[in-house]
């Protein structure tokens, strides 16, 4: 009897045994699923040596920390050679969700139909693209930006007066509707633009750019830049010159927004680049959860000045 019984023990014993092994082996399963479950998210950046781009790259990654997605961060130096290799590196590496700032509108088309063969999907941030297929597009409007510098700038002058504009890299989408916006306010004014030249959103190109400018127009009441760096370049040559001009940037980046508090700059356009980098990471992961997002997510603007 006590044999039985130590039998039927044993047997017990083993049967506990083999469950919590296949339960031990069930959690370790479970484990590298959650594992490889992973989100991983890649972004190709235009450039990091623009302070916008540095500030929108922060918020993204921010947002990745508190949501434990894996980045894998990408710069394309302003070159659209460069993006498309970036591109191409970037999918092999098999992310769910790509986010692309893109270098120009044209040029980021055949980067985004690569990432549409493989059926990855693509987020834009701040520039948009003319063509391929777009999740979602995350961006401030940039008409009605421009269109809020132009009339600050009306108001400024009491509507009448000789206007400078700086314009970003041709061919991307911030430059074109920050252009479209501005013009499209002093269409109703006596404003004049005396001058229209490429400064491709670099301070050094703003600085060189103004001071040619300057040399060629004798009066000059305004100038409009496409972004803070080229504001800030302008600002530079300005000075120099030791003439009376009022300066209007774009972006509300920390260097700009110092001038316009100290009265050297006159406003800045705020764009607000982090909330983009945060909202493109959350337009990510409602992708990959296949909910339901809108084409074009816009981030509100406002208008800095020292009034």
């Amino acid at each position: 009897m006590k044999k039985r019984t130590i039998v039927v023990l044993f047997g017990i014993l083993l049967s506990l045994m083999a469950f919590l092994g296949c339960s031990k082996k069930s959690e370790n399963k479970e484990e590298a699923v959650k594992k490889d479950d992973k989100i991983k998210v890649g972004l190709i950046v235009s450039t990091l040596s623009n302070p916008f781009f540095v500030d929108m790259k922060n918020g993204i990654e921010e947002e990745a920390a508190k949501q434990g997605i894996e980045l894998i961060i990408l710069d394309s130096q302003n070159d659209p050679a460069k993006e498309l290799a970036n591109m191409e590196n970037l999918i092999t590496q098999n992310p769910q969700v790509i986010l692309i700032n893109p270098t120009d509108s044209a040029a980021v088309v055949n980067a985004i139909r690569m990432a549409n063969e493989k059926n990855i999907p693509v987020v834009t941030l701040d520039r948009g693209a003319e063509s391929g297929n777009v999740a979602a597009h995350v961006a401030s409007d940039n008409i009605a930006g421009g269109k809020m510098a132009g009339e600050y700038i009306i108001k400024k002058l009491g509507n009448v007066g000789k206007v400078v504009e700086l314009e970003g890299i041709a061919g991307t989408s911030a430059a074109r509707d920050r252009g479209q916006g501005f013009n499209d306010a002093l269409k109703s004014s006596n404003l004049k633009v005396v001058a229209k030249q490429v400064a491709d959103f670099d301070r050094i190109k703003g600085l060189s750019v103004m001071e040619n400018i300057l040399q060629a127009q004798p009066e000059i009441n305004a100038v409009f830049a496409h972004n803070d760096e080229m504001a800030l370049g302008a600002l530079k040559a300005i000075e120099a010159s030791k003439k009376d001009i009022i300066v209007v940037g774009f972006d509300a980046t920390s260097d700009a927004v110092t001038m316009v508090k100290s009265g050297k700059m006159a406003a800045t356009v705020a764009q607000q680049p982090k909330l983009i980098g945060g909202i493109g990471i959350k337009t990510a992961v409602s992708i990959i959860k296949g909910e339901k997002i809108e084409k074009f997510i816009p981030v509100p603007l406002e208008l800095i000045t020292n009034e």
